[in-house]
């Protein structure tokens, strides 16, 4: 017998003859804090006293079992402590609390720590991204939460790390590149922790990347496996796990097209979720690489997996099974949008199912067994790419003008790329069965082409299409119609009988998240700066709160004590505010003040007023000089290199500057200083040297007067 042997079997008899446990280890406490947070604690949620993952559990449904706030009392809601935030950029991310700490992200994927039932703050954490990032994201630096797993948290940073952090002290233990930082990768979700792995996917494709989810160690961050969601351009194999699903795809691919440069895109960016009675993981993919499928794939093929919500075997990443929603993607109709795991009594039958309202305004009921559609139908009105869905098949039923590129006739779409759902989450309650979506009806026109930019080696924001006119045409009955067209709407749906059991109208898009509780509530924000709840049986409205700001997050509840508590992440920003500024409407003029809001029954704590001052108008813009050749020539520089943050008509969504006011364009040395030489890259506004010359620096600048002209005597701008 060897010595060490010799001392375990000394060390059993002496726990045994001490008092431990009838198995002889000795007595030991239950894991606390973050270190209790494991496969058991998520798959079930436990007693809704912790929100423990950004969807409540791993069904994602953000229904919360918590009743202490309910239908009847929810009208004392108070404000019970609150949190301002550094940078008024887009706040995305839901709260994720465990045992009475909470943890929220904000823009450039900082993270915070604060005592849940006091606002005290214990920690923060900056990952030092480079502000040049920002550039590369298409719809602003934001970031959707952090994940929890025994005593760490995990989070994605712009520039494509993945942090694992101690919980207690906010340190890093450890962090891995995920990305090619060569290439215009991003990193805005939420990493998904399942079997002691990390899972996070990527964005970029308006930029041209190819994409791809991958499985780190949880303890060391060691890869695990990598799955490519789209072929490899060059033909050749990746050596990954997505191998053999590639060589079966491959063939929806034209053999040419601009997807051999762009990479095809396909990115995971949002949406990843895992199945604990099933054990799958299921990825909802994301858009081509450019959005137009006749520059992307020659017309040619369904591009799998673009638009796709792929089934994995967790352990190993290997392919189960798709179902694609939007066949030859042209109108960057994601699939990335919240998926929710749920029992659906249907036919008679229960029907293990996810669910998902993504952008292109069909809500999809799919048996996760197998990957079948079992409904689709439209939970906005006006849908008018397709008609509906073949059940036999599972294709939509298509308009034959919505392929624009075909026609080559401008397709005026509803709903357009921002979506009739966007990223914002949705819920499900488990009590009344009902999905509530965060929609809205932003239309838009698509366009072939018209500039040299968009050609074999298209570089900066390429999505294929004339982008500018098609969000923002000299046409001032146009754009008015437009903008009073753009209106949002809490959809309460039912997922069985596959139609709207209620709605309540916005005057605005772009409004928050959805939470549902066991109080029979359903909780949201607004873009105009209303923090409410609903009846979640009946949609009528019980609480509302002025936060001051408008919101675009989800909200979390939990426990400390014997008090539930709600929290909500509050401040504008995202796609829609930045790259279309006019269809956001009156939330336009609603402060950007970023802060995370905590309410309770009887909360008393008050914000500070918002100062009222009278700004001076701004002035003028210098009068135009430019010939229609350099106003055009302006435009489509602005469209390919400046629209995604400043705006479709460079008049911004009151987010970042205005640059129909900007006092730069009176002088165009200044000018030059800002785009070529980079004097505000420590903003975030970088140099564009690499890509575009002094003179044509200047050109967008003439273009911008130009705009700021027009829409001061067409739509009386001031």
């Amino acid at each position: 017998m060897r010595k060490g042997q010799v001392s375990l079997i000394a060390a059993m008899m002496l726990s045994a003859c001490s008092g431990g446990t009838e198995t002889g280890a000795p007595d030991r406490a239950a894991p606390t804090g973050v270190g209790k947070v494991d496969a058991a604690l998520l798959t079930t949620g436990g007693d809704g006293r912790d929100w423990a993952m950004t969807g409540f559990d791993y069904s994602e449904d953000r229904f919360s079992p918590l009743t202490q706030v309910n239908a009847g009392n929810v009208a004392k809601l108070g404000l019970a402590w609150f949190a301002d935030m550094p940078d008024a950029r887009g706040q995305e991310a839901t709260p994720v609390v465990v045992d009475g700490k909470l943890f929220v992200t904000g823009p450039w994927s900082k993270v915070f720590a604060y005592d849940a039932a006091t606002g005290a703050k214990l920690w923060e954490f900056d990952p030092g991204v480079s502000k040049d990032k920002g550039v590369q994201a298409c719809c602003d630096v934001v970031n959707r939460g952090v994940a929890a797993w025994k005593g760490r948290l995990y989070v994605g940073t712009i520039d494509g790390r993945l942090i694992a952090l101690d919980a207690e002290t906010g340190k890093p233990d450890w962090s891995v590149q995920t990305t090619d930082n060569s290439k215009p990768y991003t990193i805005t979700g939420v990493p998904r922790v399942i079997k002691d792995m990390v899972v996070i996917g990527n964005g970029g494709a308006e930029f041209g990347v190819r994409g791809y989810v991958t499985a780190y160690d949880a303890a060391t961050g060691a890869k695990k496996w990598r799955f490519y969601t789209v072929p490899n351009p060059t033909g050749a194999k990746d050596g990954e796990v997505s191998d053999p699903a590639m060589a079966k795809v491959s063939p929806t691919w034209s053999k040419n097209g601009q997807w051999k440069q762009s990479g095809g895109g396909g990115t995971v960016w949002d949406s990843i979720v895992y199945d604990a009675d099933l054990d799958q993981l299921y990825l909802g993919v994301g858009n081509g690489s450019p959005w137009n499928h006749g520059l992307r794939s020659e017309g040619q093929g369904d591009n799998l997996f673009l638009s796709s919500i792929v089934a994995l075997k967790p352990s190993t990443g290997e392919y189960v099974w798709h179902y694609q929603e939007t066949p030859g993607e042209t109108w960057d109709f994601t699939a990335t949008q919240p998926i929710a795991l749920a029992t659906l009594t249907i036919g008679g039958q229960p029907r293990k199912v996810l669910m998902q309202a993504p952008k292109n305004g069909f809500f999809y009921v799919v048996d996760r067994t197998n990957g079948k559609l079992i409904n689709a139908g439209q939970f906005i009105p006006g849908v008018n790419w397709a008609s509906g869905y073949d059940m036999k098949t599972g294709r939509p039923i298509e308009n034959p003008a919505a392929r624009f590129y075909k026609t080559g006739k401008p397709f005026l779409a509803m709903p357009s790329a921002i979506a009739a759902h966007n990223w914002q989450p949705m819920a499900f309650s488990r009590q009344t069965g009902l999905a509530y979506i965060p929609a809205q009806s932003v239309g838009s026109a698509y366009l072939n082409p018209s500039s040299p930019l968009d050609g074999p080696k298209p570089i900066g924001f390429n999505v294929g299409q004339d982008l500018g006119n098609a969000m923002y045409p000299r046409d001032a009955a146009v754009v008015k119609a437009a903008t009073a067209g753009a209106t949002g709407a809490l959809v309460a749906w039912d997922p069985v009988a596959n139609k709207a059991r209620w709605t309540v109208p916005y005057p605005t898009p772009w409004n928050g998240g959805t939470m549902a509780t066991a109080g029979n509530l359903v909780f949201q924000g607004t873009a105009l700066g209303e923090f409410r709840a609903y009846d979640a049986g009946s949609g009528k409205q019980l609480f509302s709160y002025p936060v001051g700001t408008g919101v675009m997050a989800g909200a979390s509840t939990y426990m400390v004590g014997d008090t539930q508590y709600v929290a909500i992440l509050a401040g504008r920003g995202g796609a829609l505010p930045l790259s279309i500024g006019y269809a956001i409407g009156k939330a336009r003029d609603v402060p950007n003040k970023p802060r995370l809001l905590v309410f309770k029954l009887g909360g008393a704590t008050k914000l500070p007023a918002v100062a009222t001052t009278t700004a001076a108008p701004p002035p003028p813009p210098p009068p135009s000089t430019a010939t229609p050749q350099q106003v055009a020539q302006g435009q489509a520089l602005y469209g390919r290199f400046c629209q995604v943050c400043h705006g479709a008509s460079a008049g911004g969504g009151g987010v970042l500057p205005d640059l129909q006011h900007s006092p730069t364009l009176a002088d165009a040395d200044t000018w030059k200083s800002i785009l070529i030489d980079g004097a505000l890259k420590d903003q975030g506004m970088v140099s564009f040297a690499k890509v575009m010359t002094p003179e044509q620096a200047q050109l967008v600048r003439l273009y911008v007067i130009d705009e700021a002209n027009w829409a001061r005597k067409n739509l009386a701008r001031k």
